[in-house]
């Protein structure tokens, strides 16, 4: 397939990227800067500027365009960042879908489990209510913004647990945890929607081709504690754990992206993805954990 990817430089469009090159897929990627390679296509999402054209060559779009949720604190100036690169980016490339003549089959849109809020003992799926908080609003308005592609195309917004790997709102943990400062947060009992980063992109991979349509979630498999995980963390970087980060003090310090990142308790399952047949490479925490260390960029 020719597919364009929005978001291929951050650390899940480059994964996605090298899988999809590895499947023999024709990659094109959309750059805000002088493009570099000649898979490379700029384009302006702010301007709401994407030459319709280029959609009409291409047999899918995979949108991964995003302010990173772990840079922290969110100010009000870049809670405005999260929100904004979101919808402008998913604006245009589901504008540019509608003026295309030959619109793709596939938009794959990301998304996130934010959209659940803070649901301790609740068994979460694509049909569960939203929830409440500042990235359940974001979510919202970002899954509809892919609503405006064409009728024709196959819509699937991709809700995103804790990507297990050296990026994205793993970084912070992984930094810490490196550090010697390892945490327990909170009661360390809520649960954490997490995926590997091979699984987060070979998931995007199999919805490429699946009849699945609207949300699913892109999570693990086996539910996992926040201290299960951030515990075999240190464990395996041979750090100490014996620090725990009160709840108060987290909300001091982070406000809202603390109970949106590390206070939620989530049991997230990706029931559609079962269904659909995919076979997860890493069904424990730990093994996705495994996994994260043993690339070259991320040992202790």
């Amino acid at each position: 397939m020719k597919v364009l990817v929005s978001g291929a430089s951050g650390f899940i469009g480059r994964e996605l990227t090298t899988q999809l090159l590895a499947d023999g897929h024709d990659v094109r990627v959309l750059v805000r800067r002088q493009p570099r390679a000649e898979n490379e296509i700029n384009w302006a999402p702010s301007a709401g500027i994407l030459d319709s054209g280029l959609i009409d060559s291409v047999d899918a779009v995979v949108n991964l365009s995003g302010a990173p949720l772990g840079r922290l604190p969110w100010t009000a100036g870049y809670r405005k960042e999260i929100l904004d690169s979101r919808l402008q980016t998913t604006k245009a490339l589901a504008e540019a879908m509608t003026m295309a003549s030959k619109p793709p089959a596939v938009f794959l849109s990301a998304s996130a489990v934010g959209i659940y809020g803070d649901r301790p003992g609740e068994r979460l799926t694509e049909q569960s209510r939203r929830g409440e908080g500042f990235l359940a609003d974001v979510v919202e308005a970002w899954e509809a913004a892919a609503q405006i592609r064409p009728a024709k195309t196959r819509l699937v917004t991709f809700r995103t647990g804790l990507v297990l790997g050296n990026g994205g709102s793993m970084a912070p943990i992984l930094t810490l945890t490196r550090l010697g400062l390892g945490s327990r947060f909170g009661t360390g009992g809520d649960i954490w929607p997490w995926i590997s980063l091979y699984d987060e992109a070979a998931a995007i991979r199999h919805l490429l081709t699946s009849k699945l349509s609207g949300p699913v979630n892109l999570v693990g498999p086996t539910p996992a504690t926040s201290d299960r995980i951030t515990s075999y963390l240190a464990e395996r970087l041979h750090r100490w754990y014996s620090f725990v980060a009160p709840t108060r003090l987290l909300e001091t310090v982070l406000r809202d992206a603390a109970h949106d990142l590390l206070l939620s308790s989530q049991n997230v399952i990706p029931e559609k993805l079962l269904a659909d047949g995919f076979e997860f490479r890493h069904r424990t925490a730990e093994e996705a954990i495994d996994a994260l260390l043993s690339r070259p960029n991320a040992r202790a």
